[in-house]
């Protein structure tokens, strides 16, 4: 994280300002994406549901989301995952030039549980072509500080099950697979809409 730019912090500050009320900006127009320039995203090559190596070179030329969970979350990865899976839908009614340009991806940070198989049924409940993608610990260690992601797994309960904090972010990346905004997975998917037409084109 200590080679972020100044523009990512500006835009997870905007992310909590978004909580609160916020005055009419239709005056306020914003030339360039929020996370442009930030030292955010990089190679990677991990397992894919089919259980095949798949590395980012194989998005080439599409805009990516980016979102970092694990399957067994009790909380806050399938809710997002619903609205993630929501937006994509009205994505794909309301605009499906611009959705078949779009990559939604969600990588694993607890890569011991979430098997191809399991990414592959968790996926396929929320949206046909949200893809999962796991690997070894040292795969998933390095992806994770590539796209700034913290993750931490706490120690087995007496039933042997256990709980992995984890930064929850959504990342739109460009298809270059340059950072371009955060969206906004944790709410209805119209704004999550607006994020991805205001800057994927």
């Amino acid at each position: 994280m200590n080679q972020l730019r100044p523009a990512f912090f500006s835009a997870l500050l905007l992310a909590v300002a978004a909580c609160s009320p916020q005055p009419d900006a239709t005056n306020t127009v914003q030339a360039d994406p929020p996370l442009e320039g930030a030292a955010i995203g990089g190679p990677f090559t991990l397992i894919g549901e089919d259980g095949k190596p798949v590395s980012d070179s194989a998005f080439a030329g599409k805009y990516r989301i980016m979102y970092f969970g694990y399957t067994f979350c009790p909380d806050v990865c399938p809710v997002d995952m619903q609205n993630l899976g929501a937006a994509m839908r009205l994505l794909d009614q309301n605009n499906p030039t611009l959705s078949a340009k779009i990559q939604p991806i969600f990588v694993t940070v607890d890569p011991a549980r979430d098997t191809p198989a399991v990414l592959r049924e968790f996926t396929d409940a929320f949206y046909p072509r949200l893809l999962g993608l796991t690997g070894d610990p040292a795969a998933i260690a390095a992806v994770t500080k590539e796209y700034a992601v913290y993750s931490k797994i706490h120690a087995p309960g007496p039933g042997g099950g256990y709980l992995v904090d984890h930064t929850r972010t959504a990342y739109l990346m460009s298809p270059e697979g340059k950072p371009l905004a955060l969206l906004p997975v944790e709410g209805p998917p119209q704004p999550i809409v607006d994020e991805i037409e205001r800057w994927a084109k």
